[in-house]
């Protein structure tokens, strides 16, 4: 979708589509996953961690820093990542909402044979 059709949505519609983005890639939910199950912040380990080299790691904690889900803190040479709690409980919430329960929708507008 190009950029400038953005504007066709809603901004919910655009924020989910844009968490969703950031989420589309398996090391992004390995990290997030690591940071979840240590429930702390991490500096180093997530190479050991992933067996990732260390700049891919970088790049896909800057994307999650960016959209929100993750906080640093700066100690001496190293960046600390943890889960950014407001964030975590908005995303988790807006989710929540977009995953409506589908098991008891009217299936008599297309017929009881319908999908």
């Amino acid at each position: 979708m190009g950029i400038s059709k953005t504007e066709l949505f809603t901004k919910k519609q655009n924020e989910i589509a844009n968490v969703a983005r950031v989420l589309g890639h398996p090391a992004r939910i390995a990290i997030l996953q690591h940071l979840v199950k240590i429930n702390g912040c991490i500096c180093n380990d997530l190479v050991e961690e992933l067996g990732l080299a260390q700049a891919t790691i970088s790049q896909h904690l800057k994307e999650l820093k960016t959209a929100g889900l993750i906080q640093g803190t700066i100690e001496g040479t190293s960046v600390c990542y943890c889960i950014e709690p407001k964030a975590w409980e908005k995303y988790k919430k807006m989710f929540s909402e977009f995953f409506v329960d589908v098991s008891q929708l009217n299936k008599t507008a297309c017929g009881p044979d319908c999908c």
